[in-house]
């Protein structure tokens, strides 16, 4: 008989099987042919991107440094002023002066190279080519860095320095500007949401950076995310007295929660709805006057997380009706994270540089869909040219984001491997998109191909 003290364990095979699922995707999409690549006379010279694999090389015991120094010191959302610090005294080194505390958020750096920014009086002719490379190095409470988030702010770190030293030895390698900016709080706040709305992105026609995973690959499922605070509002009265006086706010929580759970047979199969109770009563015997649901709305797309957003919300009234309570559904005031719309031509620049690197990027399509979570990257996406490609930080395919063993991996021998390899990736993308005109066209046209600048901050008010 089960001990009923303690839960069952996740069935293993499920794990094994989406691995087996994945290698044999992957096999499939080798003999399909490989992922697209940059052809070699496109984008930046092949004797200047041998260059950079050697500052690479050169910077290498730094970026690996800084990415131990953050692995050892983890820090939650808006919290990270020891990696602020030691981001802002390895540019410094430099010679690379930093803004801290930039767009309002304390803990949030800004650092640029490369040409002089254009100015509001120039022509459209004289805009100057500018690239961003985003940093994220918050950690989770409790686990560390098990979202690989030194490794991440390694990769882009490094290749920022790597750029400023280039341009340092000459000038004229980098025909555009470049800005190191980090983005605090992925994990707990929608803060790139927050900096694009105060100027992060402005003269800025593209953005890059990375993200750790158990797999190199150029893509995976981004799903939208709205978070949303439900508080229903009932009328207290004695339990067992006079129950019939009340109006029970944790009657309608659960009929909520019921709602939505019987809403997951109609929803897409891509789609997550989540939540858990914030507040339920206090005693026992007296009806609970006040219950809030802390719930998070997941789609693959915009316009479907919009529509499954307000279905959601339809829910919370009708469990309010039922039970003759109040409700008021609260949202964040920036918009939470949108889907991911990865370029094409810009993941074509990074596979080149990761097999220049040895490793062979899988195609989009091989990962199981299955495996999806959010980021704030899609709401940059969204407004500008971007990728968010995973670089493997594991010896164990089967390690997942968010466990102590990813926590493990990314301060392992395997991260630091994959700190170097996507630091040089980063850089030769920056590198590529600059001197290519061409690619930046054919950025562009993908972007615009594929539904071009979304209004982000304006979207829950169409």
């Amino acid at each position: 008989m089960r001990d009923l003290s303690r839960p069952t364990q996740p069935c293993p095979a499920i794990q094994q099987l989406m691995a087996a699922e994945t290698a044999a995707r992957a096999k499939t999409a080798k003999t399909a042919g490989p992922a697209v690549g940059l052809a070699d006379a496109a984008g930046a010279p092949s004797a200047l991107r041998e260059h950079l694999a050697t500052m690479i090389e050169r910077l290498g015991p730094e970026i690996i440094a800084l990415s131990w120094n953050l692995h050892a010191h983890p820090e939650i959302g808006f919290e990270e002023y020891h990696a602020m610090a030691a981001v802002a005294q390895l540019l410094r080194a430099h010679g690379v002066e930093p803004r801290l505390g930039v767009y309002g958020i304390d803990t949030a750096l800004r650092a640029e190279i490369g040409a002089p920014r254009s100015t509001p009086d120039q022509g459209a002719g004289d805009h100057v080519p500018t690239i961003a490379i985003l940093a994220e190095y918050d950690a989770l409470p409790g686990i560390g860095h098990g979202c690989g988030h030194n490794v991440m702010c390694a990769n882009s770190v490094g290749a920022f320095l790597a750029l400023a030293e280039l341009q340092a030895q000459a000038p004229d390698t980098l025909p555009g500007r470049v800005i190191l900016q980090t983005t605090p709080a992925e994990e707990n706040a929608t803060t790139k949401e927050i900096l694009s709305l105060r100027g992060m992105l402005d003269g800025v026609d593209a953005a890059i950076q990375t993200h750790a995973y158990a797999a190199d690959a150029t893509r995976q499922t981004w799903l939208g995310v709205r978070r949303m605070s439900v508080v229903f509002h009932g009328t207290p009265a004695h339990a067992s007295s006079q129950p019939f006086m009340g109006r029970n706010a944790l009657d309608a929580a659960t009929l909520a929660l019921t709602g939505i759970g019987l809403l997951r047979q109609q929803i897409l199969p891509m789609d997550r709805l989540h939540a858990v109770v914030v507040e339920g009563g206090q005693v026992a015997n007296v009806i609970p006057e006040r219950a809030e649901l802390s719930l998070f709305v997941r789609s693959k797309h915009a316009e479907t997380l919009r529509d499954l957003v307000g279905r959601v919300e339809d829910v919370m009234r009708g469990a309010a009706l039922m039970t003759g309570t109040g409700v008021e559904i609260m949202t964040d005031d920036h918009t939470n994270e949108m889907p991911v719309r990865d370029n094409s031509a810009l993941l074509a620049s990074w596979v080149r540089s990761q097999r220049e690197r040895g490793r062979e990027p899988l195609p989009g399509g091989v990962l199981p869909e299955s495996i999806a979570a959010g980021t704030d990257f899609g709401n940059v996406s969204q407004r500008i040219p971007g990728i968010h490609p995973l670089i493997k930080v594991t010896d164990d395919g089967d390690v997942a984001l968010h466990t102590r063993e990813m926590t493990a991996a990314a301060g392992s021998p395997s991260g630091d491997m994959a700190a170097l390899d996507g630091a040089y990736g980063l850089a030769a993308v920056a590198l590529d998109w600059l001197h290519d005109a061409d690619l930046r066209s054919a950025v562009r046209a993908d972007f615009e191909a594929t539904g071009g600048a979304v209004d982000v901050a304006g979207f829950w008010s169409q």
